[in-house]
């Protein structure tokens, strides 16, 4: 049975797993006095979403995103924290619409997907489980469900990340004492191939076929090699001095 991995609040720091995190938000005390707190001239809704690997559910992230956002923006998002290598194409299916990033017009295959210009309040309600596909080679695939919705003073950022898991930690597979820092891509088909620094260098295949350990489903596919924007620890404002 694959351990459920926890993550910290944005708000108060504790950890839980998704699923109680899920819940602990609706409550932290922390989060409700900076929600009473917020002012503003104009007011719109929130969706609260939980987008995790299709394959890999350990890898998990709770956003807050404004409903005027548009689902490239939410792209843009996914593409900074967990997938982008080498520009490759994705895609949203929401209640059996495709909605493309380059959506192709010709209808010779049936219905032409639609673009990711709409926004998400015209597209989404809460209960709804859509799915998300980075790149349709090596293709990352991740599903995300609306678990809320709420109304507050409208902030400028459009999307607040509120938890993530902790980053998962391997043992190197050959030496089988140290932290694993790097994956082989070639090893990693028979099942193994987790490298520590050391054993990394001396490694049988060479260090061009091997990628970093990164907190995202698509760590060791195709360039991946992590987030430039994201630190794969997530730090809650208690922590960072907010």
């Amino acid at each position: 049975m694959r351990t459920q991995t926890k993550g910290k609040c944005k708000y108060c720091g504790k950890e839980y797993t998704k699923a109680y995190m899920l819940r602990h938000l609706n409550s932290c005390e922390k989060r409700r006095a900076v929600l009473n707190g917020e002012k503003g001239s104009k007011k719109c809704g929130y969706f609260e979403l939980s987008i995790y690997g299709k394959y890999s559910k350990q890898y998990w992230l709770l956003i807050e995103i404004r409903d005027d956002a548009t689902l490239k923006d939410l792209d843009s998002f996914l593409r900074d924290i967990w997938v982008e290598c080498c520009g490759h194409l994705s895609s949203f299916e929401i209640e059996g619409v495709s909605y493309d990033v380059t959506p192709d017009e010709d209808s010779f295959w049936g219905e032409p997907a639609e673009n990711m210009n709409h926004k998400l309040k015209t597209v989404l309600e809460t209960g709804v489980k859509f799915s998300y596909e980075y790149d349709f080679g090596s293709t990352t695939e991740l599903v995300i469900e609306v678990c809320g919705y709420r109304e507050g003073f409208r902030k400028r950022e459009k999307l607040t990340l509120l938890s993530r898991n902790n980053p998962l930690e391997y043992l190197c597979d050959e030496c089988g004492e140290k932290k694993a820092t790097v994956i082989c891509t070639e090893c990693l088909y028979d099942g193994c191939g987790f490298l520590c620094d050391e054993c990394g260098e001396a490694h049988d295949c060479g260090e061009e076929m091997q990628l970093p350990i990164c907190n995202s489903p698509r760590f060791g596919v195709c360039g991946y090699t992590g987030s430039e924007k994201y630190p794969d620890q997530f730090v809650p404002d208690c922590d960072s001095g907010k």
